[in-house]
């Protein structure tokens, strides 16, 4: 073929993929000016909430924090994105966890399903992530009998990891490291791995002795036995204590205090009492030997220590569960930063 024919062929080529093009594009035009104007916002709407939950889903969700737990790190009403991603995503709400690029770390803040939440249905559970994920963490419709957030999700920092053993000495944390033969202090411990995060506590370290004497007046009355009067006026400091006319006890806190130092020394003495009582043996060493993290769990707690709900209650959380990591918060403008 001579030069002008391959000249020729590539022009009409040129012009029938141009007019094609053009073609095209005034076709597109023309079904745009017929469309309803109605049905194109709602496919704007629909194209949008996809793309927003698309990316709350796998990459990274709204969560606002719900309570004082992790105060100073975080305060109630703070809105975060949490990195779904690091920990992989589920491939739906609350089911079919995907791998991600790392487990949690000690020091990592973190977002988990609460072991104490009690599930409204896979349908609803579902519809009600997809909307809380929707509007940004605006609207929660999983709500209690008083209209509040019921919470599903949890806020905390990741501090015993698999293999550990966790336990509170007058409410301070102490770990014994997988391998270790000793238990050491968290201060001991952030400076091994170079961790720097903020611990509040509210409960005053000189309660203690207060508090123990009030722990073993309590299983004294329990077990109907003479109290004494400095062992009373201890644990009337914070607690109030009565019977029903059926000689029923019971108790009613007055002030703060650390329930879980007073638990372990109530149950001490009450098996001191009745020392072939396994229960509360059990009770007892539960509460000063810690509790043990297996392999595929980790303990989480808030860096407010005493006024946090966390693993010390409801036990080391399944990896499975761990949604992501805190990044960084959006709002207030304030205190716009990331999450450490």
């Amino acid at each position: 073929m001579k030069w002008q024919e391959w000249e020729l062929a590539v022009q009409t080529a040129t012009e029938r993929v141009l007019t094609w093009q053009k073609r095209r594009r005034i076709a597109k035009k023309e079904k745009q000016k017929k469309k309803n104007p109605v049905l194109d916002w709602l496919d704007a709407i629909l194209s949008a909430v996809v793309i927003v939950l698309l990316i709350n889903q796998y990459l990274l969700q709204a969560y606002q924090i719900p309570s004082e737990s992790m105060v100073p790190s975080l305060l109630i009403s703070d809105r975060i994105f949490v990195n779904k991603l690091v920990y992989g995503p589920e491939l739906v709400p609350g089911m079919l966890k995907m791998p991600g690029f790392r487990q949690p770390k000690r020091g990592d803040v973190i977002i988990f399903e609460s072991p104490e939440y009690l599930s409204i249905g896979p349908l609803k559970d579902i519809l009600q992530r997809v909307v809380y994920m929707v509007t940004l963490s605006l609207v929660d419709i999983d709500r209690d009998e008083n209209g509040n957030p019921k919470h599903h999700f949890l806020v905390k920092r990741a501090i015993g990891m698999p293999g550990e053993r966790i336990r509170m000495n007058d409410g301070n944390v102490e770990i014994l490291t997988a391998g270790a033969m000793d238990f050491r202090s968290e201060a001991a411990i952030k400076e091994d791995f170079g961790l720097v995060y903020p611990n509040t506590r509210s409960f005053d370290a000189d309660e203690y002795p207060h508090l123990g004497n009030a722990g073993t007046a309590l299983a004294l009355e329990e077990a109907n036995l003479p109290v004494a009067d400095s062992l009373k006026r201890d644990l009337g400091r914070y607690l109030s204590v009565s019977r029903d006319a059926d000689g029923h006890l019971g108790a009613q806190a007055v002030a703060l205090f650390d329930d879980l130092a007073f638990s372990a020394s109530r149950y001490r003495a009450a098996w001191s009492l009745e020392p072939w009582n396994q229960a509360v043996r059990l009770e007892w060493r539960r509460r000063s030997e810690g509790a043990y993290v297996p392999d595929d769990r980790l303990f989480p707690m808030g860096d407010n220590r005493d006024n946090s709900r966390d693993a010390r209650y409801f036990g080391p959380v399944k990896l499975g569960k761990v949604l992501g990591r805190g990044l960084f918060r959006y709002w207030p403008f304030s205190r716009f930063g990331g999450v450490k």
